[in-house]
C-alpha cells in the first residue's frame, strides 16, 4: 500500500459517525460479510490512548466489539499493516500468547478509507498513566511487570511454523533492514532539521548485529500500555474467588478453594494479576527477539526512568518512576523464562530509541497537518531530541 497525499481531503463522517469512521458504511459492509454480528444499530467512540492506528469501541445493540484502522492522512508504507494485524492474531490464537479473537479483515479501502479489522472486545484495563497505576500496591505493579515478561517470554518460544507464519517474515539480516526500514520513513516524516538523529542512524547502520535469536515471532512494540491486564484485589479471606486464574511469581493456574496468593514485600496481597490479551501487532514480524527488549527497555527506563519522562504522553504509566521494577530485574525475570541468548542489549536499546524517534516524528508531523486524533499529540515531537540524545550515549556502550 502508497502513503495517500497528505494533503488529501477526506469526507466527514455522517452525524453520530466518529472521526474515520464512517458507521452507514461499516454498516453495509457487516450486512454483506458479517450480518451475525449486526445484532443493533450501530455506534461507536474513539478508544483513547493509541498514538497510531484509530481503535474504536463499537457497539451493536447488546454485541460489543473493536475496530482497527490506520491513521487518518500522512500514512507511513507498511507501518500500520491492518492485513499482517489481523494475520498474526489469528495464527496465535491457539497460542499460550492471550490474543482477542479476530472477527473480520477487510483490505477494501472503499469502505472506510483504509483497510480495517474487527477483533472481539477483551475485559480489562489498559494502563496507560500514573493516574491508573498509582492506586495499585507495589505488590501489583511488580506482579504485572513481571507478567508482562512471562508473555513475551511465551511469544518468543512459539514455533512460527507449526502456527502458519513460516512466510511471515525474513529473519536474516533483520537488525539491518530494520534500520534502512525505519531511516526511510523518517525520510518520508521529515519536516524539520534532526541533525543529531542522521548520526544515530548511520552508527547503527554501520554496526547492525548478525542476528543470534534470528527467526522468532516479534512483536514489534511490545510494552505495558500495548496489553489489556486485569489486578484484582484479594477477596475478604485474602485469596482469589473460586475459577479465577491467579498469577503470581510461582506461575500461572486455575485458583483453587483454599488458596492463598503471596503477598508483596510491602506485605499487601496481589490479589488477581493477570494479562487477558496483547494488542498492536501491525508491526510484528519474524526476527530477532533482542529488538522487541530493546524497544521495551527504550520505554521503560529511558522514556520511564529520566528526564525524558517528565510531562510525558506516551510512557507516563511506564518504569521504576512509576513505582514498577528496573529494567535489569525485567530481563532477569525474561531470561529465567526464555531461551533466547540475551546478552548486551546497547546496541538494540539505541535501535529503540531510533525506531521510536522516526514513530514520534511521524506523529508529530501529522499533527502539524491536523490529522491526528485524540490528545497529547502536541508534545510528541518534542519526546524525537531526548530519545536521540539517549540512542546516541547508549550506541557509546557497545
Amino acid at each position: 500500500m502508497t502513503d495517500p497525499p497528505a494533503t488529501a481531503v477526506r469526507p466527514e463522517p455522517p452525524s453520530g459517525s466518529p472521526s474515520g469512521l464512517d458507521l452507514d458504511r461499516l454498516a453495509g459492509h457487516l450486512a454483506a460479510h458479517r450480518p451475525d454480528l449486526l445484532t443493533g444499530p450501530l455506534r461507536a467512540e474513539l478508544i483513547a490512548g493509541g498514538r497510531s492506528n484509530l481503535t474504536y469501541l463499537v457497539q451493536a445493540g447488546e454485541r460489543e466489539f473493536v475496530l482497527r484502522r490506520p491513521p487518518l492522512g500522512h500514512v507511513l508504507a507498511t507501518a500500520h499493516d491492518m492485513g499482517r494485524e489481523f494475520q498474526v492474531i489469528s495464527a496465535l490464537a491457539p497460542t499460550g500468547v492471550p490474543v482477542p479473537a479476530t472477527l473480520l479483515h477487510c483490505a477494501d479501502e472503499t469502505v472506510l478509507g483504509a483497510p480495517f479489522y474487527l477483533m472481539e472486545r477483551v475485559p480489562g484495563v489498559v494502563y496507560r498513566n500514573r493516574s491508573q497505576t498509582d492506586p495499585l500496591t507495589p505488590a501489583q505493579r511488580r506482579e504485572l511487570a513481571l507478567v508482562m515478561m512471562d508473555v513475551l517470554a511465551t511469544l518468543h518460544t512459539v514455533d512460527p511454523a507449526a502456527v502458519g507464519l513460516a512466510d511471515f517474515g525474513r529473519p536474516e539480516g533483520f537488525l539491518a533492514r530494520q534500520v534502512r526500514r525505519w531511516g526511510g520513513q523518517l525520510d518520508r516524516s521529515r519536516s524539520r532539521p534532526l541533525p543529531r538523529i542522521d548520526e544515530l542512524r548511520e552508527r547503527l547502520a554501520a554496526s547492525a548485529p548478525d542476528g543470534r535469536n534470528a527467526g522468532r515471532i516479534v512483536h514489534g512494540d511490545y510494552r505495558l500500555d500495548n496489553l489489556i491486564a486485569v489486578c484484582e484485589p484479594p477477596t475478604r479471606d485474602g485469596g482469589p474467588e473460586i475459577g479465577t486464574v491467579a498469577v503470581s511469581l510461582g506461575g500461572v493456574g486455575p485458583a483453587n478453594q483454599g488458596d492463598r496468593l503471596p503477598t508483596g514485600a510491602d506485605g499487601s496481597a496481589t490479589g488477581t494479576v493477570a494479562i487477558r490479551a496483547v494488542l498492536d501487532w501491525e508491526m510484528a514480524t519474524l526476527g530477532d527477539p533482542l529488538a522487541d527488549l530493546g524497544l521495551l527497555l527504550t520505554y521503560w527506563d529511558v522514556l520511564g526512568d529520566s528526564d525524558a519522562a517528565d510531562d510525558n504522553p506516551v510512557a507516563d504509566g511506564l518504569g521504576p518512576r512509576a513505582g514498577f521494577p528496573t529494567g535489569a530485574e525485567l530481563l532477569d525475570r525474561y531470561a529465567a523464562r526464555s531461551d533466547v541468548d540475551v546478552g548486551p542489549l546497547d546496541w538494540h536499546v539505541a535501535l529503540g530509541c531510533f525506531k521510536l524517534a522516526v514513530i514520534c516524528e511521524g506523529i508529530h508531523y501529522r499533527h502539524t497537518l491536523g490529522q491526528t486524533v485524540g490528545e497529547g499529540f502536541d508534545r510528541i515531537g518534542a519526546l524525537v531530541d531526548p530519545l536521540v540524545a539517549y540512542g546516541l550515549a547508549a550506541f557509546r556502550r557497545v
